[in-house]
């Protein structure tokens, strides 16, 4: 999939990478908009991993907790929709994820490892004063989601994850589907050094681009438009000296931690898809619910991307609402 971007943008015919000083337009609307209503940027501090945490949040405090995890490459700023919908029921968190956007980002690869990643949510949920939320997460988001889940399930009221299917589930459809092999050959490119930062920087970060707009591909094929000022917000976040490194590293762990030996869920479930998802095919959705062992809801969007949540923002808010509000009976 990324050979193919790097090929058809013309390789290394043209190599620049413009640091990007300045946040963007749109992001600086987005900011100066917090500062009129309930979203507000805080910073967390741990002492045990020395690392500094970024989030932005919405909603009173001593609502219930809803806690929203990003996916690769994105950063908070993917749940823009989100935040200021749920806000007026529950505290809206959304994390910059260990290595991304404001959030530290440890050198070493090993700090990257998926226990580090859990611990991680574990010590936010108590920093926040919450001993449980509502977790929701996309793509590597919602691998991190599955495993809390799975790990912590007195954590998680209820479960959403978008466009990641059960971490056991991936790991044995990938190795009996070539189509799905061949989708996740990013998995196995990121485990080279420093190889993919440079690739994804090249052209002045034309691979970055092109995930998020392309045909293939992009946000808003069908649904909402990804304008030029959002991408900028992104392009402003991975430009910063060493930003892409932290993201990649949380790939290159991963072999050592799969398949899981624990891997059932108990948390009412619902697993959204876009049906269109350019990553991930959209069986595995399917067999998620072997591994749910309560209530589990799938939907799967037709014309929708890989990026369901900024593709489809408000028919994924409705499905979440109706999730939230329902009562939720564990199956026998």
């Amino acid at each position: 999939m990324f050979w193919s971007v790097y090929l058809s943008l013309g390789g290394l015919k043209s190599y620049t990478w413009i640091f990007r000083c300045e946040r963007g337009e749109m992001l600086n609307i987005f900011l100066c908009q917090s500062t009129q209503t309930s979203l507000k940027f805080h910073a967390l501090y741990f002492q045990d991993s020395g690392l500094r945490f970024h989030y932005v949040a919405a909603g009173e405090r001593g609502k219930p907790l809803m806690l929203l995890l990003h996916g690769f490459p994105e950063f908070w700023y993917s749940w823009r929709y989100q935040l200021r919908e749920f806000k007026s029921e529950y505290r809206v968190v959304a994390l910059d994820l260990r290595g991304y956007g404001e959030t530290d980002a440890p050198i070493h690869r090993q700090n990257y490892k998926l226990d580090c990643l859990i611990t991680d949510i574990k010590d936010i949920l108590d920093s926040l004063g919450y001993s449980k939320c509502v977790l929701i997460g996309h793509d590597w988001g919602g691998m991190i989601a599955w495993l809390i889940a799975i790990c912590y399930p007195e954590m998680v009221m209820k479960l959403i994850v978008i466009n990641f299917p059960h971490p056991n589930v991936f790991t044995e459809y990938i190795l009996r589907h070539p189509a799905q092999l061949l989708k996740s050959s990013y998995y196995y490119f990121f485990q080279i050094p420093w190889f993919p930062e440079f690739m994804f920087s090249i052209n002045d970060f034309k691979v970055l681009k092109h995930l998020f707009t392309s045909h293939s591909t992009g946000i808003g094929r069908k649904g909402c438009q990804l304008t030029t000022e959002d991408l900028e917000a992104y392009i402003y976040v991975f430009s910063q000296p060493g930003a892409l490194s932290g993201p990649i590293n949380h790939y290159r762990n991963i072999f050592s931690c799969l398949p899981l030996k624990h891997h059932m869920v108990t948390t009412p479930t619902l697993l959204l898809w876009g049906e269109n998802d350019a990553f991930m095919e959209v069986e595995m959705a399917e067999v998620t619910k072997i591994y749910v062992k309560n209530y589990f809801r799938l939907t799967i969007l037709s014309e929708a991307s890989h990026w369901l949540q900024q593709d489809q923002p408000d028919i994924v808010n409705k499905l979440i609402w109706t999730f939230l509000k329902e009562e939720t009976r564990k199956k026998d």
